[in-house]
Protein backbone atom coordinates (compact mmCIF):
# COMPACT_ATOMS: atom_id res chain seq x y z
CA UNK A 1 0.00 0.00 0.00
CA UNK A 2 1.26 3.17 -1.06
CA UNK A 3 2.04 5.98 1.51
CA UNK A 4 -0.99 8.59 0.46
CA UNK A 5 -3.33 5.31 0.44
CA UNK A 6 -2.19 4.87 4.39
CA UNK A 7 -2.86 8.70 4.92
CA UNK A 8 -6.34 8.66 3.01
CA UNK A 9 -7.26 5.14 5.40
CA UNK A 10 -6.03 6.87 8.27
CA UNK A 11 -7.89 10.02 7.78
CA UNK A 12 -10.92 7.84 7.13
CA UNK A 13 -10.56 5.56 10.06
CA UNK A 14 -10.10 9.04 12.41
CA UNK A 15 -12.98 10.76 10.83
CA UNK A 16 -15.38 7.82 11.39
CA UNK A 17 -14.12 7.04 15.10
CA UNK A 18 -14.66 10.95 15.16
CA UNK A 19 -18.19 10.98 13.89
CA UNK A 20 -19.18 7.99 15.79
CA UNK A 21 -19.09 9.28 19.34
CA UNK A 22 -20.99 12.19 17.76
CA UNK A 23 -23.59 10.18 17.01
CA UNK A 24 -23.71 7.17 19.65
CA UNK A 25 -23.13 9.96 22.58
CA UNK A 26 -26.11 11.40 22.85
CA UNK A 27 -26.46 14.48 24.81
CA UNK A 28 -29.07 14.53 27.64
CA UNK A 29 -29.30 18.41 28.46
CA UNK A 30 -30.28 19.02 32.23
CA UNK A 31 -33.31 21.68 32.39
CA UNK A 32 -31.61 24.88 33.25
CA UNK A 33 -32.74 26.98 35.96
CA UNK A 34 -35.61 29.21 35.86
CA UNK A 35 -34.78 32.95 35.80
CA UNK A 36 -36.20 34.90 38.76
CA UNK A 37 -38.29 37.93 36.84
CA UNK A 38 -39.69 38.58 40.86
CA UNK A 39 -36.75 39.91 42.80
CA UNK A 40 -38.49 41.71 45.22
CA UNK A 41 -39.48 40.20 48.75
CA UNK A 42 -41.78 41.83 51.29
CA UNK A 43 -42.18 39.36 54.36
CA UNK A 44 -42.20 39.31 58.16
CA UNK A 45 -39.82 36.76 60.23
CA UNK A 46 -40.25 34.80 63.28
CA UNK A 47 -38.16 33.71 66.25
CA UNK A 48 -34.24 34.48 65.32
CA UNK A 49 -32.68 35.91 64.30
CA UNK A 50 -35.75 38.88 64.49
CA UNK A 51 -35.59 38.28 68.29
CA UNK A 52 -39.29 37.18 67.80
CA UNK A 53 -40.30 38.47 64.76
CA UNK A 54 -39.62 41.53 62.63
CA UNK A 55 -40.70 43.06 59.01
CA UNK A 56 -38.13 43.06 56.07
CA UNK A 57 -37.40 44.13 52.37
CA UNK A 58 -35.50 41.50 50.48
CA UNK A 59 -33.90 41.85 46.74
CA UNK A 60 -32.09 39.15 44.75
CA UNK A 61 -29.20 41.28 42.86
CA UNK A 62 -27.31 38.38 41.22
CA UNK A 63 -28.29 35.26 39.53
CA UNK A 64 -26.29 32.50 37.69
CA UNK A 65 -28.06 29.10 35.95
CA UNK A 66 -28.84 27.98 39.51
CA UNK A 67 -26.97 29.68 42.22
CA UNK A 68 -29.10 33.17 43.49
CA UNK A 69 -27.84 35.71 45.89
CA UNK A 70 -29.73 38.39 47.66
CA UNK A 71 -29.78 40.56 50.31
CA UNK A 72 -32.14 42.08 52.94
CA UNK A 73 -32.91 44.73 55.71
CA UNK A 74 -34.86 44.82 58.41
CA UNK A 75 -36.84 46.30 61.53
CA UNK A 76 -38.30 45.51 64.66
CA UNK A 77 -38.68 46.41 68.47
CA UNK A 78 -37.66 44.13 71.59
CA UNK A 79 -39.38 44.81 74.66
CA UNK A 80 -36.92 45.04 78.00
CA UNK A 81 -38.52 44.12 80.87
CA UNK A 82 -39.25 46.40 84.15
CA UNK A 83 -36.40 45.79 86.57
CA UNK A 84 -38.05 47.68 89.60
CA UNK A 85 -37.25 50.07 91.44
CA UNK A 86 -34.37 50.86 88.87
CA UNK A 87 -36.24 51.22 85.77
CA UNK A 88 -39.14 50.76 83.96
CA UNK A 89 -39.56 48.48 81.08
CA UNK A 90 -39.09 49.96 77.49
CA UNK A 91 -38.53 49.17 74.26
CA UNK A 92 -35.49 49.18 72.03
CA UNK A 93 -35.20 49.45 68.25
CA UNK A 94 -33.52 46.65 66.41
CA UNK A 95 -32.14 46.92 62.87
CA UNK A 96 -30.95 43.78 60.97
CA UNK A 97 -29.08 43.14 57.70
CA UNK A 98 -28.81 39.81 55.89
CA UNK A 99 -27.23 38.32 52.62
CA UNK A 100 -28.09 34.85 51.80
CA UNK A 101 -27.48 32.67 48.67
CA UNK A 102 -30.12 30.15 46.99
CA UNK A 103 -29.78 27.45 44.89
CA UNK A 104 -31.68 25.37 42.95
CA UNK A 105 -33.36 24.73 39.37
CA UNK A 106 -36.95 26.55 40.31
CA UNK A 107 -38.87 27.06 43.56
CA UNK A 108 -37.38 24.50 46.10
CA UNK A 109 -33.66 26.20 47.07
CA UNK A 110 -31.36 25.22 49.39
CA UNK A 111 -30.18 28.65 51.42
CA UNK A 112 -27.03 29.03 53.04
CA UNK A 113 -26.56 32.91 54.24
CA UNK A 114 -25.72 34.99 57.08
CA UNK A 115 -27.28 37.95 59.29
CA UNK A 116 -26.43 40.58 61.74
CA UNK A 117 -28.68 42.63 63.69
CA UNK A 118 -27.63 45.47 66.34
CA UNK A 119 -29.44 46.98 68.66
CA UNK A 120 -29.23 50.37 71.57
CA UNK A 121 -28.84 48.48 75.12
CA UNK A 122 -29.06 50.00 78.51
CA UNK A 123 -27.68 49.28 81.72
CA UNK A 124 -28.93 50.39 85.08
CA UNK A 125 -27.01 50.89 88.25
CA UNK A 126 -27.43 52.56 91.74
CA UNK A 127 -24.66 55.35 91.53
CA UNK A 128 -25.53 58.34 94.38
CA UNK A 129 -24.23 61.04 92.30
CA UNK A 130 -26.59 60.71 89.51
CA UNK A 131 -30.37 61.70 90.01
CA UNK A 132 -32.80 59.17 91.69
CA UNK A 133 -29.23 57.65 92.46
CA UNK A 134 -30.12 55.92 89.25
CA UNK A 135 -26.86 55.93 86.39
CA UNK A 136 -27.82 54.89 83.15
CA UNK A 137 -25.38 53.64 80.58
CA UNK A 138 -25.98 52.50 77.10
CA UNK A 139 -24.27 49.96 74.54
CA UNK A 140 -24.79 48.95 71.13
CA UNK A 141 -25.49 45.23 71.51
CA UNK A 142 -24.33 43.31 67.99
CA UNK A 143 -25.42 39.84 66.81
CA UNK A 144 -24.25 37.28 63.93
CA UNK A 145 -26.58 35.11 62.54
CA UNK A 146 -25.63 32.13 60.41
CA UNK A 147 -28.34 30.23 58.16
CA UNK A 148 -28.83 27.10 56.59
CA UNK A 149 -32.06 25.71 55.46
CA UNK A 150 -34.74 25.54 53.20
CA UNK A 151 -36.27 28.73 50.67
CA UNK A 152 -39.47 27.97 49.20
CA UNK A 153 -39.81 31.20 46.22
CA UNK A 154 -41.41 31.23 42.47
CA UNK A 155 -39.32 32.76 39.94
CA UNK A 156 -42.97 34.30 38.77
CA UNK A 157 -43.52 35.72 42.01
CA UNK A 158 -46.40 34.99 44.68
CA UNK A 159 -46.01 33.29 47.89
CA UNK A 160 -42.34 33.17 49.62
CA UNK A 161 -41.58 30.90 52.67
CA UNK A 162 -38.33 29.64 54.32
CA UNK A 163 -37.20 27.89 57.40
CA UNK A 164 -33.97 27.41 58.49
CA UNK A 165 -31.08 26.48 61.75
CA UNK A 166 -29.99 29.78 62.96
CA UNK A 167 -27.81 29.83 65.92
CA UNK A 168 -26.86 33.12 67.01
CA UNK A 169 -23.06 34.71 68.19
CA UNK A 170 -23.75 37.56 70.13
CA UNK A 171 -21.68 40.55 70.83
CA UNK A 172 -22.43 43.60 73.26
CA UNK A 173 -20.33 45.42 76.23
CA UNK A 174 -20.07 49.22 77.70
CA UNK A 175 -16.34 48.74 77.39
CA UNK A 176 -15.55 48.65 73.32
CA UNK A 177 -12.57 47.13 73.90
CA UNK A 178 -13.53 43.89 75.82
CA UNK A 179 -16.46 43.15 73.93
CA UNK A 180 -18.49 39.97 75.76
CA UNK A 181 -19.13 36.98 73.10
CA UNK A 182 -22.40 34.83 73.72
CA UNK A 183 -22.95 31.53 71.70
CA UNK A 184 -26.65 30.22 71.06
CA UNK A 185 -26.54 26.81 69.35
CA UNK A 186 -30.06 26.52 68.78
CA UNK A 187 -31.78 29.10 66.93
CA UNK A 188 -34.73 28.02 64.06
CA UNK A 189 -36.31 31.02 62.00
CA UNK A 190 -38.83 31.20 59.68
CA UNK A 191 -40.26 33.90 57.08
CA UNK A 192 -43.04 34.10 55.14
CA UNK A 193 -44.66 36.64 52.64
CA UNK A 194 -44.64 37.87 48.76
CA UNK A 195 -42.57 38.16 46.36
CA UNK A 196 -43.09 40.48 43.01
Amino acid sequence: MSLPKKCILCALVGFSIFTQNKLVAQSETEPKAEIFRAKNLLFAEFLFPSINYSVNYGRIFHQKEKLKISGGAGFTFLYQSANEPIHQGYWVPVYLAEISAFYGKSKHNLELGIGYYMYRQKIFSFDEDFPQNIKEESYWGKTIIPRIGYRYQKPEGGLFFRVGYTPTIGFGSLDETAEKVNFIPFGAGISLGLSF
